[in-house]
């Protein structure tokens, strides 16, 4: 292993564009990008940032039909088809669709491929993170599942346990989709219930199936938590999964919009608590995974006061590159000429995050988040090999 972090980044990733009025803002990767150069997260020994190719047609039909493919070679070029989930409102076609998105899918394809073969310890694709899109429909604002995608080549190039933790407010319901029955993929999702958000999924029942039982886990949190009972749900389940998995390489999915600036969902989050969650990932890739870490961008529709702020937290984690306690003035006056609301300065949205960590016999049905964690532990946790009850679900 290099121990080197890898950055994929291409101007063009901003083509990605369903137009004006859109909450899915190409904005918010371009401020995201500005913002980690103007703190020099780029400039630590051992980080690159580099461009990748397209998606080719072979990886893309690991995971979509070519039926699909077709159609949105099709929308590029004007044909909408709403079969295929193309020119709806949340999915309106543009020119170079097909060429836009199966560049996303390209750079976490190129991303999984680096760390596979030891060309770097951590890599990072933020354009990435589509999770919603399906074999045969663009769905959520993604076209091509690029996270789903990047894991099929990992699986092609022999690897026997991929892990995949999403952290998007919102379902990870095509990632899960695309391995529900292949034992060799752990899917984890950690969002707001489907009773109240889109898409409706996401719940402990859907714990995969066949061989793979257990293999899907959902984290069903209720509108309103904020960052200690999303960090008290997260650390009752995902370490210790990831610690009885062993993977040969961790997949995150790091969606903000469960910040509670963020219109498109109901959490409470603050980019302080998200960072918390980063952290120990980070930790577990390295005693988990050998150090091997994909980091995927996402949901996040405040585009200019949340998604710059927390990505950069990612990326701080990533490179290991502590952020200042403020952007720095020119990226805030740039940031502000996009919107009439006050850009904070400031990159954290307070002090660092406090939470009750899960202990044996602590979860109390009367409080709404517990209740979401036993469920999720119930349903998955015997099927590999953990105690329902048990803290940090060790027998």
């Amino acid at each position: 292993m290099s121990g080197s972090s890898l950055v994929f980044w291409d101007e063009h990733a901003t083509v990605y564009d369903f137009g004006l009025g859109h909450p899915m803002r190409p904005l918010r990767l371009e401020l995201t990008m500005a913002l980690a150069r103007g703190v020099s997260l780029f400039d630590a020994p051992g980080v690159r940032v580099a461009a990748a190719g397209p998606a080719e047609e072979e990886q893309l039909t690991r995971v979509h039909t070519p039926a699909y493919i077709g159609a949105v070679r099709r929308a590029s070029a004007g044909e909408a088809t709403p079969a295929f989930g193309l020119g709806t409102a949340d999915n309106p076609i543009f020119p170079g669709m097909h060429q836009a998105a199966s560049a996303a899918a390209g750079a976490s394809v190129a991303a999984a491929q680096a760390l596979w073969r030891g060309e770097a310890e951590h890599a990072v694709n933020l354009a990435g993170g589509l999770h919603h899109a399906m074999p045969a429909a663009a769905s959520g604002f993604c076209v091509y599942n690029d996270g789903a995608v990047a894991i099929a080549e990992l699986l092609a190039a022999g690897a026997t346990r991929v892990a995949y933790v999403d952290l998007d407010a919102h379902h990870g319901d095509g990632v899960q989709h695309a391995f529900y029955t292949d034992p060799r993929v752990l899917t984890i999702s950690l969002h707001q219930t489907g009773l109240t958000l889109w898409p409706g999924t996401g719940f402990p029942g859907e714990s995969g199936a066949g061989d793979a039982r257990g293999m899907s886990v959902n984290v069903a949190l209720p509108g309103g938590t904020g960052d200690a009972g999303w960090l008290r749900a997260f650390t009752a389940v995902v370490p210790p999964l990831l610690r009885a998995y062993q993977p040969q390489v961790l997949l995150t999915q790091f969606g903000c919009d469960g910040h509670r600036l963020d219109i498109m969902s109901d959490l409470e989050l603050s980019v302080d608590g998200m960072r918390t969650a980063y952290r120990i990932l980070h930790e577990l890739a390295h005693e988990v995974a050998a150090g091997r870490w994909l980091v995927l961008g996402g949901g996040g529709y405040e585009s200019i006061r949340v998604v710059p702020r927390a990505w950069c937290h990612a990326l701080s984690e990533v490179v290991g590159v502590p952020l200042p306690a403020d952007a720095p003035p020119q990226w805030v006056t740039a940031a502000q000429a996009h919107t009439a609301r006050p850009v904070p300065a400031a990159l954290h949205d307070g002090p660092e995050v406090g939470y009750e960590p899960w202990q044996w016999g602590a979860g109390s049905p009367s409080r709404a988040v517990d209740r979401a964690v036993m469920a999720t532990r119930k349903a998955v946790f015997p099927e590999n090999g953990l105690d329902v009850m048990a803290e940090g679900g060790k027998v």
